[in-house]
C-alpha cells in the first residue's frame, strides 16, 4: 500500500500528536478518535487528519507492534485505516471494530482511575458494544429494525449530516464527539439508576399492577422502572422532598387504564399545603419540579404515599 496522495496539507509536523482516520468518517472511526482524545494521556489536543480509506500517512514496518508510531518528529496513531494496530479490516471477526480495539488497549493501559472507575468502564463497555454491532451491520437483528425511531440514532444523524454538510469531516468528528460525551454520561447515569433500584427500590402491589417506590435523587429511575414493566413508579427526592408519580402510558387508547385522579384527590386532602399537579393524561402526578421552584414539597414520607396508592 502506498502513501496517500497530496490532499492539500503537510503530512509531517514538528513534535505533534496526530490521529489519522479515513475521510467521511463513520461512527466507528469517530468513536475511536474520541476515545483516544478523551482517555489516552497527552492526546487530548491531538490533531486529526483524514486519508483515503485504507491508506496511511506514511509506510511503517511496525504497524502491529505499537499503536503510536514515530514518523519524523511526530507521534502518529492510525485508526480504522492503514491495516495497523487499530484497524480491523484485515481481521475476519464481526465482534470487533476500530473502537473496540482502541478501548481494549486503553483498558490495558489503566487510563481510567479514581471515583466511579468501575461504572465508567461498564458504561464504555456498553457504548463500545453498540458501536461494534453497528459497524458490523448487526443492527439489522435489533427488534423491529425498520422502525422509524432508529432514525434518531447517531448512525442516522451522521448520514444526515453528510447530506446536509458534505465533505466536512472535522464537523462530523466534533459534533458526534459531543454526542458521545453526552451518551457516556447517560450510560453512567443509567448504571447508577440500576443500582439504586436494586438497592433502594421497594416493590408493592396496586390494583393497577406492580409498582415501584424509591427515594433517590436519580430521576432516571422513573423511566427505567417503567421500562422494567412496573405499572407506576414513585420517586421521592431526599434533598428537596419533591415527589413524582408516573404511570405507564396507554399503549392504545383505552378507558380502563391507570387513572391517578383518585390518588391526586386523596393526597391533596392529606397534605393540602403541598402543591400537587395532575397531568391531563391522568398518568403523571407531580409534587414539586425544577421547572417550577415555587411549588411546595409534600411533608409526607415515601411510605405514606405508597400506602395512599395502595388504598385507591
Amino acid at each position: 500500500m502506498s502513501s496517500i496522495p497530496d490532499l492539500g496539507y503537510t503530512l509531517i509536523y514538528e513534535n505533534m500528536k496526530i490521529i489519522v482516520t479515513h475521510t467521511s468518517p463513520d461512527l466507528d472511526a469517530i468513536t475511536s478518535c474520541w476515545l483516544i482524545k478523551k482517555f489516552l494521556p497527552g492526546w487530548q489536543d491531538a490533531i486529526v487528519k483524514y486519508v483515503l480509506a485504507g491508506n496511511r500517512i506514511q509506510e511503517s514496518k511496525n504497524t502491529n507492534v505499537n499503536p503510536i508510531e514515530v514518523i519524523g518528529k511526530d507521534e502518529v496513531i492510525h485508526t480504522d485505516t492503514g491495516l495497523g494496530f487499530f484497524d480491523h479490516h484485515q481481521i475476519n471477526d464481526s465482534n470487533i471494530c476500530a473502537s473496540s480495539l482502541v478501548w481494549e488497549y486503553l483498558k490495558k493501559q489503566e487510563v481510567i482511575s479514581g471515583e466511579g472507575t468501575e461504572d465508567k468502564k461498564e458504561a464504555l463497555d456498553r457504548l463500545i458494544k453498540i458501536v461494534t454491532e453497528i459497524d458490523n451491520f448487526k443492527e439489522v437483528f435489533w427488534p423491529d429494525p425498520t422502525a422509524d425511531h432508529y432514525d434518531f440514532s447517531l448512525i442516522s444523524i451522521i448520514d444526515g449530516l453528510k447530506m446536509e454538510k458534505p465533505g466536512q469531516d472535522e464537523y462530523y468528528l466534533s459534533f458526534i464527539s459531543d454526542c458521545l460525551d453526552a451518551i457516556l454520561h447517560e450510560f453512567e447515569n443509567r448504571i447508577w439508576a440500576e443500582k439504586e433500584i436494586k438497592e433502594k427500590g421497594y416493590e408493592f402491589e396496586t390494583r393497577f399492577g406492580k409498582a415501584l417506590g424509591i427515594e433517590t435523587i436519580n430521576d432516571t429511575t422513573i423511566k427505567l422502572g417503567q421500562k422494567m414493566g412496573y405499572a407506576m413508579v414513585i420517586r421521592k427526592d431526599p434533598r428537596k422532598g419533591y415527589v413524582r408519580i408516573k404511570a405507564r402510558p396507554n399503549k392504545y387508547q383505552k378507558t380502563d387504564e391507570i387513572d391517578l385522579t383518585l390518588a391526586y384527590e386523596k393526597l391533596k386532602k392529606i397534605d393540602p399545603e403541598a402543591t400537587w399537579f395532575l397531568h391531563i393524561s391522568k398518568k403523571m402526578l407531580l409534587n414539586g419540579t425544577p421547572k417550577n421552584p415555587k411549588m411546595k414539597p409534600t411533608k409526607l414520607s415515601l411510605n405514606d404515599i405508597i400506602e395512599t396508592l395502595r388504598s385507591i
